[in-house]
């Protein structure tokens, strides 16, 4: 043999070694995939916030005593009133015609009664000498004792008229603000229909509407914070005051929030949003992409000491935009996958990796407390070096068949970031 051919297949033999061993070093490499992985966080106390309006804690509505026609309206709504002040008149016309008619018949009881009283007094005189006898005495006596109750009567129905007439005023029995009107100029109403509606001074409270589906996570005297649309930088301490026992027509409950504090800074009419914290136990939150589920049933992937990984079955809770509340199934100091979790397989090795891309340490259960370790300076660049001289290498028929499910790793590492 030539020392030409000798030299050419020492080089041949050579090469097919080295590409051997690559391409085994880069299936070990391609079985231990990279996989980004996170730690569940806790579930916070959670809120939730209701619109609502600010009102008086007491309110009344004010109407005339008498019917009649509206002759003057004096106040309108948002105008502040102060006790004893008039607020609207109706026609009294009839009130003082049946005035006069009472005063009329008043007077006439009040002459019948004094000639019945008269002629009593008389009567009285004259039966003891005998000169009238005791029937007609007892006559003149009933006659003195009706004509003295139609005088009480003909009182009272004077009394009666003269109210009337007074009552064609409606007066503000406390100091407060309009917030509703419903007469005008003109119109005729009933005795006891409402004309105005006053917010009386005093306490303010927010009322909102909470559905059916979440009323049972309020009760009374629970504690709130509110704040106004208009200065939405202030907050108010709040509690439930109030909770209706039944839900109107769009099913939902009426809730009254009184203020604690503040209430002058508050204004009637403005809207507010009420905040509620409720609080969790034994909650963790876990990103949305981390879930899987089989035959009805939610899964995540968790990490090994030995970065094998395993399918939990988990219980999830409520759903948020970018995270799922996890009630059972996992600890805190527990590491899941964040994505692709539908090309993993049981018991399969991963590189695990935090969102920055560095290289994560599962410490065993005892030490659940210890965070995610990273890598040093120099680990950091002999993983680069290793990885650019992976990326280096022809790729062979293995790989080739491996690659379309390292592109699809680092799609899902690339959505979750």
């Amino acid at each position: 043999m030539s020392p030409l051919k000798f030299v050419l297949m020492s080089v041949l033999l050579s090469c097919s070694v080295l590409l051997t061993a690559c391409e085994k070093k880069y299936v070990e490499a391609d079985s231990h995939p990279f996989v980004m992985v996170t730690q569940p966080s806790s579930a916070h106390d959670q809120l939730k916030s209701y619109a609502g309006d600010v009102q008086a804690r007491q309110q009344t509505a004010l109407a005339f005593r008498v019917g009649g026609q509206i002759t003057e309206r004096f106040v309108d709504v948002g105008q502040r009133v102060k006790v004893g002040q008039v607020l609207a008149k109706l026609d009294v016309k009839d009130a003082q015609l049946n005035l006069s008619a009472a005063q009329a018949q008043l007077e006439n009881a009040q002459s019948a009664l004094k000639i019945a009283e008269q002629e009593f007094r008389r009567h009285q005189q004259l039966l003891p000498i005998n000169a009238v006898s005791r029937s007609q005495y007892d006559v003149a006596e009933n006659q003195y004792k009706a004509a003295l109750s139609s005088l009480k009567q003909a009182e009272s129905a004077y009394s009666t008229s003269r109210n009337q007439t007074q009552y064609n005023q409606l007066i503000a029995n406390k100091s407060g603000v309009i917030t509703a009107r419903e007469i005008e100029v003109g119109q005729v109403v009933a005795a006891g229909q409402m004309a105005y509606q006053l917010a009386i001074d005093g306490d303010r409270e927010v009322v909102i509407g909470v559905p059916e589906q979440a009323i049972n996570e309020i009760k009374v005297g629970q504690n709130a914070w509110i704040t106004l649309w208009s200065k939405p930088q202030d907050k108010f301490a709040g509690f439930v005051r109030e909770i209706s026992p039944a839900a109107d027509q769009s099913r939902t409950f009426s809730v009254k929030v009184a203020l604690k504090q503040g209430q002058s800074a508050i204004q009637l009419g403005q809207s507010a949003r009420v905040f509620f914290s409720h609080q969790t136990q034994q909650q963790l939150n876990v990103p949305l992409s981390s879930i899987s589920a089989n035959d009805n049933q939610a899964y995540v992937w968790v990490v090994n000491p030995d970065h094998s990984i395993r399918k939990v079955a988990v219980t999830v809770g409520a759903y948020g935009r970018d995270s799922a509340t996890i009630l059972s199934g996992l600890t805190a100091s527990d590491w899941v996958v964040v994505g692709g979790v539908h090309l993993l397989r049981e018991q399969q090795k991963i590189h695990p990796i935090d969102c920055d891309n560095r290289s994560v340490k599962i410490q065993a259960q005892a030490q659940s407390n210890t965070q995610a370790q990273p890598q040093t300076r120099d680990q950091t660049q002999k993983q680069a070096q290793t990885n650019a001289q992976l990326q280096a290498q022809p790729q062979t028929q293995n790989q080739a068949q491996n690659q379309p499910q390292l592109n699809a790793f680092s799609t899902a590492q690339a959505g979750v970031n």
